[in-house]
This record gives structure tokens, C-alpha cells and sequence, in this order.
């Protein structure tokens, strides 16, 4: 008790709270937000109501829930990890066996008014609970096997669940998210590097598996497999997404066509145009210029986020900190690489882009935990 009462007496108490807010980040969050709205407007023909009014809702909830996060003191949020990470564990059982299914997969709540993932909610839930294990763990603890194999159990036992759903983006962002943490912590490179070679390894026994009654993935994911490798193997079918989407970045050229002048989400060629492909619509209609934009604001946002994390003196706040910016650095990446013929079709929305609530929700309380670590930070 005397621990904590030391730390509160070194931090802002009250309404002074909302003056040590890192307002350039809320700026900066709100502007992506922003242009996601725009797009949504644009791809439903300047209908606002058809997806923008629901995304601009959601938005208006998640700033709220950012807010009341980021006034939180850090320290009940560190006591709340263990919990979070349960709750989000037991909401995956259930998903499991009673969950919605689209398309194919199981993998949401149906809440009548909101359709939740608790994939989405386990991928900041498992960063707050190996950020407060390894702010628990003595640092000379860090790399020894038996303390290396909890954070381990950690991240594979939420990953598996979402693997059987299927869902093989967010399996392999809570796996990237969990290593960032455990790198970040100190956790020595040769685990890393025998990580490696499993990896090397699982890779080769995914396609020597192939067709065998004990492949390791879904028949679908070795056709978004083999659509990455060769799009062209299959344009009317498993390649079309990819083809069109690299048609739509090629055609708005440097300064794009101008808004709601896309082409390809406009007709209808481009599928998942609001949610998984939005970016190409943006590289169509506002160019280089929009989309390098866009990225920039993506990077003020991670730098905002890193520097925080570098400032701060706790270490249970510098790592949730870091795990937050994996998280959301992972998103960019998957979804970027994906919609450019870089990684196969894995279906990771862009972050605060996206249609859907699940991701936005979350990731907007994501970054009021960031708020919340940056607030009440020791000083």
C-alpha cells in the first residue's frame, strides 16, 4: 500500500489530470479517424448513412472509453491485467462453441447492437497481463527457461483458440505482439533465435503437410497462400482481391482521381472495399500524396507512443506502452502488406480506417491505456 501511495503523490490528482493528457496524439488519432469516415462516406457513393454515420458513432463511444481509461490511475490498471486477460480468455471458449459465424468463420458475440470480437480484446489484454508479469518478475528472472515459459503458455494458449476459429492474422499478431513484450523486457536473443528456426521449421510442415489428412492449415488458407505467390493463377477467383486492389493503388497515380472518384470501389470491382481493402480506395482517389500522408500520421502516432514509453520510469507502463504500439504497428503492417500483394489475404482491418466496432472499440481503449501510463507516470 505504501508503494502505490509514494506514486500517487508524484502524479496530477483531479481535473489537473486532463492538462497532462497527450493532446498531439488524441489530434492525431482523431485525423485518421477522420479520413476513415471520409473514405467510408466516399465508397458508399457520398451516402453517409450507409457506413460513415455508424464508423462516426462508434468513434464519438471509443473517445469516450479512451478518456475515461486515460484518467484511470495506471496502477488499477496494472491490478485489473489478470482479470482482463481471463475475461477475454473465457469470451474465445465461448466463441468457441456458441459463437456468430460470417463467411465461414466463428469468431463474434452478437450483442444486438454491436458485434464483438474478443480476439480483438485478447490482443491488449495479453500485452497488460506480460507487462505487469515481467513488472512483477525480478530482472535477473528474465531469461531463465522456467520464467521464459509462463509468458510463452501466456501467448499460445489465447493464440490457439483463435487459430481454431479460423483466424490466422490476429494468431499471428498476439504471437508478434507477445514477443515484442518479452524483447522488450530483456528476454535474451537466443530464444528469439531458436523461435527462428521453429518457425523455419513449422513453415517447411505447412506445405510438406499439404494434402495430407494432417495439414496444419485450412484448404482456404493454402488458396490465400498460393493467390499471394501467383494472383494471377486464379484471376475471377482466390487471386481477384489482390488484383484488383493493385490496380486501384497503380490507377491514382500521384495525386489520385479526386474524391469519390474511385473506379474500382465505386463499381463494385474491389470486395471488402470498407473494411480489410479501404486503403487502396484512398491510394485511388487521393494518390501517393494521400496515402504517404496517411502513413505519416501512422508514424507520429507510433512515435508519440515510443517516446512515451522511453520517458517513462515505470516499468509496468513502459511496457503495456510498447505492447499497445506493437499491437497497433502490427495492424498497419499486416493490412498494408496485404492489400499490396506483400502477405497473403489474412483479413486485418487498418486501424481506425476500418469499418467495424470490435477493432476500433479496442483500439481506442488500447490507447487510453497509453493515456493512462503517460498521465500518472512518476515525476
Amino acid at each position: 500500500m505504501a508503494f502505490f501511495e509514494n506514486r500517487l503523490k508524484q502524479v496530477p490528482t483531479g481535473p489537473r489530470k486532463v492538462l497532462f493528457i497527450n493532446w498531439p496524439l488524441v489530434v492525431l488519432v482523431t485525423a485518421v479517424a477522420s479520413v476513415g469516415v471520409l473514405m467510408l462516406w466516399s465508397i458508399a457513393g457520398g451516402d453517409f448513412e450507409v457506413w460513415a454515420r455508424r464508423q462516426t458513432q462508434v468513434f464519438i463511444v471509443g473517445m469516450g472509453l479512451m478518456f475515461f481509461v486515460a484518467l484511470v490511475p495506471i496502477w488499477f490498471w496494472r491490478s485489473m491485467a489478470g482479470i482482463a486477460y481471463l475475461v477475454a480468455f473465457l469470451l474465445l471458449v465461448y466463441v468457441e462453441f456458441a459463437g456468430e459465424t460470417n463467411k465461414g468463420a466463428q469468431r463474434w458475440i452478437d450483442f444486438g447492437f454491436l458485434q464483438f470480437q474478443p480476439s480483438e480484446m485478447m490482443k491488449f489484454a495479453l500485452v497488460m497481463l506480460l507487462a505487469a508479469y515481467y513488472d512483477w518478475l525480478d530482472v535477473r528472472k528474465v531469461s531463465r527457461p522456467l520464467w521464459v515459459l509462463v509468458p510463452v503458455l501466456i501467448t499460445i494458449l489465447p493464440t490457439i483458440l483463435v487459430l481454431m476459429q479460423p483466424n490466422l492474422g490476429t494468431s499471428l499478431m498476439l504471437i508478434m505482439a507477445g514477443a515484442t513484450v518479452m524483447f522488450a523486457a530483456g528476454v535474451s536473443l537466443w530464444y528469439f533465435a531458436a523461435v527462428g528456426v521453429l518457425v523455419t521449421g513449422t513453415v517447411a510442415a505447412v506445405f510438406l503437410t499439404r494434402g495430407t489428412p494432417w495439414q496444419l492449415l485450412h484448404d482456404y488458407q493454402y488458396s490465400r497462400i498460393d493467390t499471394f505467390l501467383n494472383p494471377s493463377a486464379d484471376p475471377l477467383g482466390a487471386g481477384y482481391n489482390i488484383i484488383q486492389a493493385k490496380i486501384a493503388l497503380g490507377s491514382g497515380g500521384w495525386s489520385g482521381k479526386g474524391f469519390m472518384q474511385g473506379t474500382q470501389s465505386r463499381l463494385n470491382f474491389l470486395p471488402e472495399k470498407q473494411t480489410d481493402f479501404i486503403f487502396t480506395t484512398l491510394a485511388e482517389e487521393f494518390g501517393f500524396v494521400g496515402a504517404f500522408s496517411l502513413l505519416v500520421l501512422y508514424a507520429l502516432i507510433l512515435g508519440f507512443c515510443l517516446v512515451a514509453a522511453i520517458q517513462n520510469r515505470d516499468r509496468f507502463s513502459s511496457l503495456l506502452i510498447v505492447g499497445v504500439a506493437a499491437n497497433f504497428f502490427f495492424y498497419i503492417m499486416v493490412n498494408l502488406s496485404m492489400v499490396m500483394g506483400m502477405a497473403p489475404v489474412v483479413g486485418v482491418p487498418l486501424p481506425l480506417m476500418s469499418y467495424g466496432g470490435s477493432a476500433m472499440l479496442v483500439i481506442l481503449v488500447g490507447f487510453g491505456l497509453v493515456q493512462s501510463a503517460h498521465v500518472h507516470r512518476p515525476r
